[in-house]
């Protein structure tokens, strides 16, 4: 105690025994000395504003308000985060382990009443018909001869390449009858 007194150097000051006795109860339960919670209780009031001459109730529902709007502000960074941030790695993750996502709602999907034409009945004659018939068929044939003489070719050094293997009087009659269809 000596130690202390020389480092901080005590002052008395007078104020009444019952309140005295009432700032020991009181400083017993904050701190482990008086000084310490004297400073407690002047730090609280000048952070908060308060003042003994003002009515507190109005200065604390001031505070009250000043907080409640320090709280709404953190409740919507919250929200914020949860949206942007939990929500699709929550989604990316239950897809990756193979989980429906049970509060997704499906999208609802406007039915388009679609305007039916009247159907417009195409006739071909029939000698028409079995010449298309006659070119499709031959058009088939050469195709499966060109593409059966076609073979893959891996050179040692470079990318493999598709050599045709025909003369070139088939390629020409192939490239007319493409020309003719």
């Amino acid at each position: 105690m000596v130690q202390r007194a020389k480092e901080y150097g005590f002052s008395a000051i007078s104020i009444k025994a019952s309140v005295a006795k009432r700032f020991r109860r009181f400083s017993k339960r904050i701190a482990s000395s008086h000084t310490e919670t004297l400073t407690c209780i002047m730090d609280f009031f000048e952070w908060h504003g308060f003042t003994p001459n003002e009515r507190f109730e109005k200065s604390i529902l001031q505070e009250i308000l000043k907080n409640r709007k320090r709280t709404e502000a953190s409740i919507a960074i919250i929200r914020d985060i949860e949206i942007t941030q939990t929500r699709p790695t929550n989604a990316i993750l239950e897809a990756l382990l193979e989980q429906k996502i049970k509060h997704e709602k499906p999208m609802k999907v406007e039915q388009r009443t679609i305007k039916e034409q009247p159907e417009i009945e195409i006739t071909v004659p029939k000698i028409r018909y079995e010449r298309l018939m006659d070119k499709m068929g031959m058009f088939k044939r050469e195709s499966q001869y060109v593409v059966d003489h076609i073979t893959l070719v891996k050179p040692s050094f470079g990318k493999p390449y598709l050599k045709l293997e025909i003369t070139e009087g088939e390629l020409e009659n192939y490239k007319r009858t493409l020309r003719n269809l």
